[in-house]
C-alpha cells in the first residue's frame, strides 16, 4: 500500500502537470555567462545563449572576483565553522560590513550594516524582529516571496496595498494604531521590473512617522551613481530608511546585507534569528565582494551599465514593435526601464508553448506561471546583462520573431 503521504504528493504532482505548472531544473555545466552549456535529465548538455540570469553586470565569471574568492580561501580558509555571535564572523565579514555601510551613507546618515548568507534570510531577519506586537506591517501585493514570508512570519499584522497604489497606502497608515508603522517594498520588482516610487513612499514615511523599507535586489549595483541604487537613483537621503541590498546579483557571487540606523542593526544582530542561528557565510565570499564593491564603482562599471542600457533600449524597441505585428497572440511588454524584461503571454501553455520554440533555438528564457505571477500573466521573464551584446539580443529577437510566426 502506497504511504498516505506519498499519495498525496502524487495527486499533487499531477494536479499541477494538468495546470502547466511543473517545475523542472536544468544543470549549468559550465560559468555563469551569457553562454552556457546546460543539460537536462536524460538529455546531454548543449550550449544555449541565456537570457536567465541576474548577473546585470556581467560579473559572475569575472577574472578579479575568481582571483579574490581564491585568495580569501587561502587566507580565511574554506567554510566559516560557526554562526556570527559564536566564533564564525570574520574579519573579512567585518570588513565588508564597514564597506557596505560607507556605500549606503550618502542615503543612510551614519549607517551600520549587516551581512547575510541570502536575501531571503535577510528579509525574513528584518521582518520577524522589527515587526513585533507594537507594529504594522504595509505590504505592496506584489512585494517578493521572501517579503511576503517575513511579514507571516512576523507578530505584526500586515496590510497590503494594490501594488504602487499610494492611496490606499496612506488611508490605511491613517488609520494605523500601532506606534511602529513599516512600510515594506521593492524597489525593482522581480516579475516586472517596475520601480517602486520610492520618494513618494518616503514622504508618507516621515508623515506618518512610519520607517520605509526597501528590498534592492534588482537595483543594488545596477541603478544610481555609481551603482549604488535605488535610493541614488532617486537622489533618497533619511535615516527612516531601511535598505536591503543583495549581492548574488549585480555583484556577481553571493549574499545580501542590512543598511540602517545603528540601533536597528544592533537589534537584528540581538534578537532576528535568521542572522543568529545560522552558520556564516564562507569568509571567502566576503572578501571577494570587497572586491566586486570597487569593480561596480569603477569607470568599468559605468561602461557597463552604459552598455546594459543600451541593449535594455534595443530590447524594448524590437519587442513592441513584434508585439504589434502579431496583435493575436496578446503579447504585452509591461513598462520596465531596468534589466527585467518581462514578455506577458497570458496562459502557461501559451508561455510553455513559446519557451518550448525558443529552447529548440538555442534560447534559454525562463517560463514563468503561478503563483509566482498572478492567473493569466504567465510571461518570459526575460533578463539582460552587460556581458550580452547587441548581437545577442538581436539573436533572441529573431528567435522570438520565429516563435511569433509558428504560434500565431
Amino acid at each position: 500500500m502506497t504511504p498516505m503521504l506519498i499519495d498525496h504528493l502524487n495527486r499533487q504532482r499531477l494536479e499541477r502537470a494538468a495546470q502547466g505548472l511543473t517545475r523542472q531544473r536544468r544543470i549549468a555545466e559550465s560559468p555563469c555567462t551569457p553562454r552556457q552549456w546546460v543539460s537536462r535529465k536524460g538529455q546531454p548538455a548543449r550550449e544555449m545563449l541565456v537570457f536567465g540570469s541576474n548577473d546585470y553586470l556581467g560579473l559572475a565569471n569575472h577574472p578579479a572576483l575568481i582571483e579574490a574568492l581564491a585568495e580569501g580561501a587561502h587566507r580565511f580558509g574554506a567554510g566559516s565553522g560557526a554562526s556570527h555571535l559564536i566564533s564564525g564572523h570574520s574579519r573579512a565579514h567585518a570588513a565588508l560590513e564597514e564597506d557596505l555601510a560607507a556605500w549606503l551613507a550618502p542615503s543612510i546618515p551614519d549607517a551600520a550594516a549587516l551581512y547575510f548568507c541570502t536575501g531571503f534570510m535577510a528579509n525574513l531577519a528584518l521582518l520577524t524582529a522589527l515587526g513585533d506586537t507594537s507594529a504594522t506591517i504595509f505590504a505592496d501585493k506584489l512585494n517578493h516571496a521572501s517579503l511576503i514570508d517575513g511579514a507571516l512570519l512576523a507578530k505584526a499584522p500586515m496590510q497590503r496595498y494594490a501594488h504602487r497604489n499610494l492611496n490606499v497606502l496612506q488611508r490605511q497608515l491613517e488609520g494605523c494604531t500601532t506606534p511602529i508603522k513599516l512600510i515594506v517594498t521593492d524597489a525593482v520588482f522581480s516579475m516586472d521590473g517596475d520601480l517602486a516610487d520610492l520618494p513618494a513612499l518616503l514622504a508618507l514615511a516621515e508623515r506618518f512617522d512610519a520607517w520605509l523599507i526597501v528590498d534592492d535586489a534588482h537595483g543594488f549595483g545596477v541603478l544610481g551613481e555609481q551603482g549604488r541604487g535605488a535610493l541614488a537613483h532617486f537622489n533618497l537621503r533619511s535615516e527612516r530608511l531601511i535598505y536591503m541590498g543583495t549581492l548574488g546579483k549585480a555583484a556577481g557571487l553571493g549574499g545580501a546585507f542590512v543598511a540602517a540606523h545603528p540601533d536597528i542593526i544592533d537589534a537584528l544582530v540581538q534578537s532576528a534569528r535568521a542572522y543568529i542561528y545560522t552558520t556564516a557565510a564562507p569568509p571567502a565570499v566576503a572578501h571577494a565582494l570587497r572586491v566586486s564593491l570597487r569593480l561596480i564603482g569603477s569607470d568599468d562599471g559605468n561602461a557597463r551599465r552604459a552598455h546594459l542600457r543600451q541593449l535594455i533600449h534595443q530590447l524594448r524597441m524590437e519587442l513592441a514593435a513584434l508585439a504589434a505585428a502579431h496583435p493575436a497572440l496578446g503579447w504585452r511588454l509591461p513598462d520596465s526601464s531596468t534589466a527585467i524584461q518581462p514578455l506577458t503571454v497570458g496562459s502557461n501553455e501559451a508561455a510553455l508553448a513559446l519557451t518550448a520554440s525558443l529552447n529548440a533555438q538555442g534560447l534559454w528564457i525562463p517560463a514563468i506561471r503561478p503563483p509566482t505571477v498572478p492567473l493569466g500573466t504567465a510571461r518570459l521573464r526575460i533578463t539582460l546583462s552587460a556581458a550580452h551584446s547587441a548581437q545577442d539580443v538581436q539573436r533572441l529577437v529573431d528567435g522570438l520573431t520565429l516563435a511569433a510566426r509558428e504560434l500565431a
